[in-house]
This record gives C-alpha cells, sequence and structure tokens, in this order.
C-alpha cells in the first residue's frame, strides 16, 4: 500500500511541511509497511492548465489520460495512479490554496475523471476514471486566522475536497486546520496531525 503526500506550500520546513511529516509519522505508527512518497510542489516545473480539454473530451477507455503539457506533471502522475493513500498540506492564501496547489489540482481533475457524473441540473461534471478506492486528509494552515474562523477564510479543504473525490475517487476520512500558527506555533497541532494521519492508515 502507498501513501502519497502532496505539499503545496512555497516553503519548506516551516509549519505545513511539519504537520504533513507527522500525519506521515501517525500513518507509519499504524501501518509500517506503508511505502511512502512526499512530493513538495515547489521542486516541480507545473505549468498552469491551458483549457485545451484534451484529456477531458478523450474517448480512452483508461484510468488516466496523458495530459498534453509535457512538463514536471509527467514525474507526478505515476505517484498519483500508485497511491492508496493521500496527505494534502497546504496553506491558505487569500482564504484559498495557493498557487501551487491550485495548478496541481486543475492538472488532476481531467487528466483521472470523464464527463459523466450527472448534479441536480449539471451534467458532465467529473466523474473518476478508475474504480480503484483511495482514502485521504487534508491539512490546512493558516498564519493568523483562528479556527473559530475558518469558514470566513478556508476555501482551500472544499476545494480539495471535491477534487480528491471527483478525480482520484478518494473519500476524505478527516481534515485539520492549523489556524493562528503565527500566534500558537505549529507544535500546538503536532499531535493533532499525528492522530490524522494514523486514521488515515488504521
Amino acid at each position: 500500500m502507498k501513501l502519497l503526500a502532496i505539499m503545496g506550500s512555497p516553503r519548506k520546513g516551516r509549519a505545513t511541511d511539519r504537520l504533513v511529516n507527522q500525519a506521515i509519522k501517525g500513518a507509519l505508527s499504524c501501518n509500517p509497511d506503508l511505502r511512502v512518497a512526499k512530493l513538495n510542489l515547489i521542486d516541480y516545473n507545473i505549468k498552469h492548465c491551458k483549457n485545451c480539454l484534451c484529456c477531458r473530451d478523450s474517448k480512452e477507455q483508461q484510468d488516466f489520460i496523458p495530459c498534453v503539457i509535457q512538463d514536471d506533471m509527467e514525474q507526478i502522475y505515476p505517484h498519483v495512479i500508485d497511491s492508496d493513500l493521500l496527505i494534502f498540506g497546504t496553506p491558505v492564501h487569500m482564504g484559498y490554496a495557493p498557487a501551487l496547489m491550485m495548478q496541481f489540482l486543475e492538472r488532476i481533475c481531467w487528466t483521472f475523471a470523464k464527463p459523466e457524473k450527472d448534479y441536480l441540473l449539471m451534467d458532465k461534471c467529473p466523474m473518476p476514471r478508475s474504480s480503484k478506492k483511495r482514502k485521504s486528509v487534508c491539512i490546512v494552515t493558516s498564519g493568523i486566522v483562528k479556527p473559530m474562523f475558518r469558514r470566513f477564510c478556508d476555501q482551500a479543504s472544499p476545494l480539495i475536497k471535491q477534487t480528491v473525490a471527483d478525480s482520484l475517487n478518494a473519500k476524505t476520512v478527516g481534515d485539520l486546520y492549523a489556524g493562528a500558527i503565527e500566534l500558537r506555533g505549529h507544535e500546538y497541532y503536532q499531535n493533532k496531525a499525528f492522530k490524522l494521519g494514523a486514521k488515515l492508515s488504521s
């Protein structure tokens, strides 16, 4: 079984990165045999989606449709395909996920999904191409906004949860909003991150 951690912060070694590491430790505490890969998106050249819709409109019956853009996502896709468990870590910038995470989410949307799901009066919404079931957790950090005000400052979590459900057939089993990091420090949330990782792999 493979655990893939995706780090969407442009800053390595800071709060988001450390909490993701704790979640990985928590997952390994329940399942020491996990194969773990951690990707810091800042290390990769990920171009923005061109909205060419080649992946969306492909009629190929396969779990993944290669993107026409040739960049470092080609190194990332195999990790995603092989994953069983997913950890997403990201700060919120102006209430949203930063550009790094947004570009990643855009690039996995239609490469892993097909336009065959209906929502109420909307049709052709994303539906996973693969029947492989995955589990995920999400860790979101905020420098100044306290958890009690999360609903005003966290558009990242619902976007990640919906995207991984629609594209990767992943059920989000838990999340952590680590708010007011500048006041509390990341240490305040270390145990919660560990427990979240343990819940993911249990």
